[in-house]
């Protein structure tokens, strides 16, 4: 049976406060690990200041990655994003450093994201810069320092941006890709729109995709009957259904990924298992106890 892999993306860096987004290193580190026990192979972590606004705060994705590691049995592949805060999302240098600090300097993340390219966000919303400056930045210190590249792609010119920073040795097959469907800025979340993109994926390559908001439900059923991988969770929606009071059933991480174990074998399939993951995504095997240790964790 075919293996499919749940991504839990469970905070973000926009969505606002009033819903059940974890905040705090602990909340995440709690929801992270009981995600993990329900089915999701992967969590990818924002951090959020004492405001509730999105920060790229070496110290809390630290803080959060100890808390996770401190449970033993959990095997969860870590991935951190590189684009969480809009007060350092410009192409100044002090901007780009503290987008990728986290990567360099905490141990235990295991992939990052890759924002193949700047867009416009929505109406009226802000821009969305990632340079090639950037870019190349971060693709050589992803690979110094073994971090796999999870590489976000918005809109479909992006994906021949992909080919020139591999050209440039910013990236390095085999490739590994996130369709982000249904911002303004970007491709609609449709399975037409999806099944274009997957018609560009490199030789090789694996992919995961997720829609935003209502667009959910399609791209999740869409990505598993193309051979995809899915992405869930509150960074992307926050409504699980409406209920037959004609209400939303506000969601929480919990119940997204529930109900994506649940698609992925109510279609034929098995969920992978972090260890599956790693090995279909060419990660290196896990070693918690090595972790642990560069963590602090006794």
């Amino acid at each position: 049976m075919a293996k499919t892999i749940i991504t839990a993306a469970l905070t973000g860096a926009v969505t606002p406060a009033g819903f059940n987004i974890p905040e705090t290193p602990q909340q995440i580190a709690d929801t992270a690990y009981e995600c993990w026990k329900l089915g999701a192979s992967i969590v990818h972590l924002h951090m959020r200041d004492d405001e509730g606004m999105g920060v790229m705060d070496p110290a809390r994705f630290r803080e959060t990655i100890t808390l996770i590691r401190s449970h033993k049995d959990c095997d969860v592949v870590i991935n951190c994003t590189s684009s969480g805060d809009n007060r350092v999302s410009d192409d100044s240098d002090y901007g780009n450093g503290r987008r990728m600090e986290h990567h360099a300097t905490v141990p235990g993340i295991e992939m990052g994201t890759f924002d193949a390219g700047t867009f416009n966000w929505g109406v009226p919303g802000g821009i969305f810069c990632n340079s090639p400056k950037f870019l190349l930045q971060l693709g050589k210190l992803y690979i110094e320092r073994g971090i796999k590249p999870e590489i976000e792609i918005f809109d479909a010119g992006m994906m021949r941006a992909v080919g020139a920073y591999a050209k440039q040795e910013a990236l390095k097959a085999p490739l590994h890709f996130q369709f982000c469907l249904g911002v303004m800025g970007g491709m609609g979340a449709t399975p037409a729109e999806l099944q274009y993109l997957i018609s560009l994926l490199p030789e090789g390559s694996t992919w995961s995709a997720f829609g935003i908001g209502k667009g959910h439900l399609p791209i999740m059923f869409a990505a598993l009957a193309n051979g995809g991988h899915i992405r869930v969770g509150m960074e992307d929606n926050v409504v699980y259904g409406i209920g037959k009071d004609g209400k939303k059933i506000m969601a929480t991480n919990q119940m997204l990924v529930e109900r994506a174990v649940g698609a992925v074998k109510a279609y034929g399939n098995d969920v992978a298992t972090p260890t599956e993951a790693r090995e279909m995504l060419s990660l290196p095997v896990f070693n918690g106890d090595a972790v642990r240790a560069e963590l602090g964790i006794k």
